[in-house]
Parts: structure tokens; sequence; C-alpha cells
């Protein structure tokens, strides 16, 4: 199918079938060709060319256009399929469990308002803010964990509350009043807001996004800002998290390239917060990192996450959080279902022999107790040993 379209909407992977206009008014000798790579894409924007026709059946054709915010999107993705039945859980879990099931509902209701051209309605989101912030108080990792397991379909609005819960438990360890937790909390629910105005197919996408993908996808940062900004009292953390949750120390991050302490302190919790699960998440184009390894990521990456937020967040979270693989001194593996005593001697459930090359029957181990006779030797990749449904041996509490 042949499609003209202005200069400014050409990207990488389209195919020019012919230039508008005279010949004369063009540099290239060839008319026909698919624009490979960025330099393509640079010399013809660099060209004078207005318009072009493009063959959308041997290239891609264009990505749809972000409405504006007061404008309905009619390309509302299709109703997901029912995401498979979890594994049991443990009495432990049974409230957080619980927690995740109730937060999709106002989290869907949120971005699909937003989608719609709808004025944001955060009342749900502040009702959830606060049993985010009791859930953690209560007990700061068993939330974390369980959102981590989110199906594809329930990423985004998981991810939010994941991110929210995070936040609570960062700002909790660094002393912060009870108004700062739950501005903490709901920046977390609302920092990928501005994702809801972009393409559907964009979000499910299975694969790494680049080129012109990646630079639209990395524009929810100010749309979702300009959404927040939008409503009556909006906290002035809320609006820096969500606009520069990917600002890096180092100046590497977007939208304005901020270095250092000019990014705000609560859109640095957030950035690590959001990396974080981000990480930890299973996606369409990878598999999620073991819980410890992505703490390590955070800590040895100091030019990108302010490092005293770093140790904020591993004493709130723990060195080896809840579904770390790891390796101990016996020559067993065994899965983290609990923080210890300390920092280094969580509580584990042993379910393999290294030695023997065989499972086990699964046992509990407080390697904070002397008597247990064991210790930490390592962080094994779950990858490595090709073992699946990990999850089932943490849940069980």
């Amino acid at each position: 199918m042949l499609r003209e379209i202005a200069i400014a909407d050409l990207r990488v992977g389209m195919f020019v079938n012919r230039f508008c206009g005279s010949w004369i008014d063009h540099p290239f000798w060839r008319t026909r060709f698919a624009v490979e790579d960025v330099r393509d894409l640079e010399k013809l924007r660099s060209s004078g060319v207005a318009r072009l026709v493009i063959d959308t059946e041997r290239g891609v054709d264009v990505l749809p256009a972000i409405a504006p915010a007061d404008e309905p999107l009619a390309d509302l993705a299709p109703a997901p399929e029912p995401a498979p039945a979890p594994p049991p859980v443990g009495r432990d879990y049974v409230p957080a469990v619980a927690l995740c099931r109730r937060a999709l509902t106002p989290l869907r209701s949120l971005h699909d308002s937003v989608r719609l051209g709808r004025v944001i309605g955060t009342e749900a989101c502040e009702r959830l803010v606060d049993e985010i912030v009791d859930s953690v108080q209560h007990e700061p990792t068993l939330l974390v964990a369980v959102a981590r397991l989110k199906a594809a379909d329930e990423y985004l609005y998981l991810h939010a509350l994941a991110v929210s819960a995070l936040m609570v438990a960062l700002a909790r360890q660094m002393g912060l009043a009870a108004p700062q937790l739950r501005e903490a909390a709901l920046a977390g629910l609302l920092l990928d807001v501005g994702k809801a105005r972009l393409p559907v197919e964009l979000l499910t996408r299975p694969a790494r996004l680049q080129g012109d993908e990646l630079a639209l996808m990395r524009r929810h940062a100010e749309i979702g800002h300009a959404l927040v900004a939008r409503l009556d009292g909006a906290p002035a953390g809320v609006l820096a998290a969500v606009r520069h949750h990917h600002e890096r120390l180092d100046g590497s991050g977007y939208p304005d390239r901020l270095r250092g302490d000019a990014i705000p302190l609560i859109a640095r919790m957030a950035a690590v917060c959001d990396t974080y699960d981000a990480v930890t998440s299973r996606r369409p184009y990878r598999p999620p990192w073991d819980p410890g390894l992505a703490m390590r990521h955070l800590a040895q990456t100091p030019r990108e996450f302010d490092p005293l937020l770093v140790q904020h967040f591993v004493k709130a979270v723990g060195i080896y959080p809840t579904g770390t693989l790891l390796r101990l001194a016996s020559e067993r593996l065994a899965v983290v279902i609990g923080p210890g005593t300390t920092l280094l001697t969580p509580r584990v459930r042993v379910f393999y022999s290294v030695a023997e090359r065989h499972a086990i029957e699964p046992f509990e181990l407080e390697l904070s107790d002397p008597r247990c006779g064991d210790s930490v030797t390592g962080i094994e990749p779950p990858e490595a040993w090709r073992f699946t449904g990990l999850e089932k041996l943490w849940l069980q509490g």
C-alpha cells in the first residue's frame, strides 16, 4: 500500500517509493530504497524534500499519532486474556496478594481515563496509597515480592504498585515523615501514567525499542508530567518524580539530561525503585533478573544512581531480597523467603544439592541462627540452573 507522508514522519525501516515534486528538487539519484539507518534518515530530512510516498508492504508504516490529552483514543487495547491461576501462597502472603488483586481495578481505571482524555481521578489512587503505606509499614517486603509476579497484561499496573511500595519502603528507611511517605507512594503510582497516551502497539511490542520508537516511548515522562500538572494541588514532589525518574546522575538520562543534585531527591528515589522493579520483572524480550543481582547492579553504578539512596534501599529491601537464589557453604542451593536478623543472614528454603546434582526435600533455615551451621557464599542466576517456578518455593511463606 502506498502512503504519502511528510518528511517529519519518516523513520528507519520505511521504504521510499518516490518523492513528491520534481526530481530536480531533491539530491537523490534513486527514488526507491529502504531507509536502513539513522544516517539515511538524517540525509533525507535535511534534503529539502517536504513530502514523499512510502510503500507499507515493503517497509514499516507510520506510527499512530499521540492524541492531545483531552482527546479520546480510538485504539483501546483489546481485553486481555485471563491470567493463569497463581501458585498457592502461604498465610503471610495472603494480604499482599489480595491487595495486588484489588489494586488492578483502580489502576486500570486510571489509565483508561487518561487514554479517553478524561481528567485523572485520583480518589481511588489516594485510597490505594493508604493501603500501600499500611502494608509496607506492617512488612516492607511482602507486597514488593508479590507485585513482582506480573502477568504480561498486568505489567503496567502492577509495576506502578510495586514501585509505589518500594518508594514507601525507601522513604521509611530514610526516616521521612508520614506525609512524605504518602507523597512517595502516589509518585510511584503515577510515574508511568504518560504511557497511557502512547500507541498500544508500542507498549506491547515483544522486543526492545530502538530509534524513533524508543524516542517516542521516552516522551512518556513529559506527557505524564503535563497530565499530572492539570490536577488541582498536585504535589510538587509527585510532579518532579513523574518528569525526572529517568534522569541519571551523570547526565545520561532524559528528558532534561539533569545531573547530580539538580535531580530532585524524590526523582532520584524513583530512579532506584523504578529500575529495580523493571529489571526484576519478566518482559517479553528478556527474563527477569535475580533480585540479588539487581541490587548488585544498582550498587555498582554510582554514576547513575545516588549511592546514599542505594544504601538506604538495600537496608529497606535487603541485600538478598525475597526470591534471590543463593549458594550456601554446604554446597546446597536455597531461595530467600524473608529477611533475617541481619542483612547477610536471610531466612531461606533449601531445595537442591549441588554436590549430588538433584533436588532435595525443601526445608527452611534461619541463617542468623549459629546452630544452623551454614552461610551464604554467593548469588546464583536461576537461568544458569534452568530453574523455573522458584516463586512456588518462596510464596509458601
